[in-house]
């Protein structure tokens, strides 16, 4: 992928930029995966990963409306994205597949939604009997080709798209069906221009501050929603600010976080994934969120924070179209960096790709050369990205949403893989330590809201236990802690 470790946005590059991260009732979990880490090619380069030659179908070889037209079969599709299926979809599931189907005839397209998809995919996966596309779940990246059908090399995709992550030992086996900022948020500006907060919040300190100015101008506005009960909704969201957005750095997450001692502690300069976590436990503690953090609704905040019941949600890009789409105050909705200022004096927003279509290993060779058509139609041809609110994925495709000019002047950072031998490490160490950075570990974000609701654990004390399970892990695992 042809994506720098630092993307400056200028006037100029907002519109070329080919990089957010469409989501759904269940999403953000890609953004938020270990398996689904951004990566670039120069990083995997870097990285000493040695490229196999992937024979038989291929993504780069293909072309659209050519090959394969000749195949009558059906194809059947698993997807988080089940509010494209209900009525009242800006843009339903069905209008891409008639698209398709005007090119590919006799290939009909079954689409299921999985609304709890991170769990119930896994199972289906295990079970074998699952159809012939999926978003690939959190599956370790040594087992892919056990699941999924190699698309290509690093080297042939580069030429194809701006970002694949679910790759191992230089093979591809994933495509991305859309890309976007992760760890920002989303605000309803009318609510924040009311209440005279006339410049974003580039710190923590000043983002409770404005929380604070929210609830003085009207009290039964809530400043900051949680979406605790939709736990997707939490760490899949707050987890990935840890890294570009808090550090600046390309190799924090997949590299040094896996060796770094205390990585929750305080640096002492604003940054780092204590400051990020922090803001949530403070926004809790002084009362800057919902009454009963367990009644909250993710269907219906959406329409709560178009109509301004809502000030804004710690969510992936991904999230805007949805929010715009959930009432008659479309142009309120808007979006946001994470408000952590580097020691550079810059802010920082992580980048990367949402969940990965991935194509079945063992179906049929005929639903195996469909489910290619449909995937790389989905990619080039459809819209979808764009549609989700997305950054293109397929370098062919240029456009980018409107609200993506608000990170003018902002370092957008691509998490780089893990390095030759550690591809699944982090998997390793959250399954050790329980806290599942990267990966929906929606639990340690709820017990943070709960200590911080009841005052039974101070912020310090949660985190030095953090630290401690971290800790025991990179020991039990043999990591060198640096």
């Amino acid at each position: 992928m042809k994506m720098k470790k630092f993307l400056a946005l200028s006037t100029a590059s907002v519109m070329a930029l080919s990089m957010v991260a469409c989501g759904n009732t269940d999403n953000g979990a890609a953004e938020s995966s270990a398996s689904t880490t951004p990566a670039t090619a120069e990083a995997s380069t870097e990285a000493g990963t040695a490229e196999a030659e992937v024979t038989g179908l291929n993504y780069a070889e293909l072309t659209l409306g050519e090959d394969y037209t000749d195949i009558t079969t059906t194809i059947k599709v698993l997807t988080n994205r089940t509010d494209l299926l209900e009525d009242g979809a800006a843009v339903p599931f069905q209008t891409y597949i008639d698209a398709f189907n005007e090119m590919y005839p006799n290939i009909t397209v079954d689409i299921e939604g999985i609304t709890d998809y991170a769990s119930d995919t896994l199972l289906r996966l295990q079970g074998g009997d699952w159809g012939d596309v999926m978003f690939i779940p959190a599956v370790d990246k040594a087992d892919l080709s056990t699941y999924f059908l190699p698309l290509g090399t690093t080297t042939e995709m580069d030429g194809q798209l701006n970002y694949y992550n679910q790759m191992y030992e230089g093979t591809v086996y994933g495509v991305p069906y859309t890309a976007g900022v992760s760890g920002g948020i989303v605000y309803n500006k009318a609510v924040f221009e009311a209440a005279g907060i006339t410049e974003m919040p580039k710190t923590p300190e000043d983002f409770i501050a404005a929380l604070k100015q929210i609830k003085e101008y009207d009290s039964s506005i809530i400043p900051l929603y949680t979406n605790y009960a939709a736990g997707w909704a939490m760490g899949g969201q707050w987890d990935p600010a840890i890294s570009g957005s808090a550090t600046g750095d390309s190799t924090y997450m997949n590299q040094k976080l896996l060796h770094t001692a205390n990585p929750f502690a305080d640096p002492g300069d604003g940054t780092g994934a204590y400051n990020v976590y922090k803001v949530m436990y403070d926004a809790v503690a002084e009362g800057l969120t919902e009454e009963d953090y367990s009644t909250t609704d993710w269907e219906g905040c959406k329409g709560m924070i178009n109509n301004g019941q809502i000030a804004c949600m710690v969510l992936g890009s991904w999230a805007v179209p949805q929010m715009k789409e959930a009432g008659d105050n479309a142009d309120d909705i808007a979006y946001m960096p994470f408000p952590i200022t580097l020691t550079s004096g810059k802010q920082a927003a992580s980048v990367g790709p949402d969940y990965s279509f991935g194509i079945n290993a063992n179906t049929t060779e005929d639903n195996q050369a469909a489910a290619l058509c449909f995937v790389k139609f989905m990619t080039e041809e459809s819209g979808f990205s764009y549609d989700c609110g997305g950054l293109p994925v397929a370098i062919k495709d240029t456009r980018l949403p409107d609200f993506y000019a608000a990170f003018k002047g902002i370092d957008f950072v691509v998490d780089e893989p893990a390095i030759e031998g550690e591809e699944d490490l982090l998997n390793e160490l959250n399954a050790e330590s329980g806290l599942n950075i990267n990966n929906n570990g929606e639990t340690k974000l709820q017990e943070l809201v709960e200590c911080a609701a009841d005052g039974s654990k101070t912020y310090d004390e949660i985190i030095d236990e953090w630290n401690e399970e971290w800790t025991s892990a990179q020991e039990s695992c043999g990591v060198e802690i640096q």
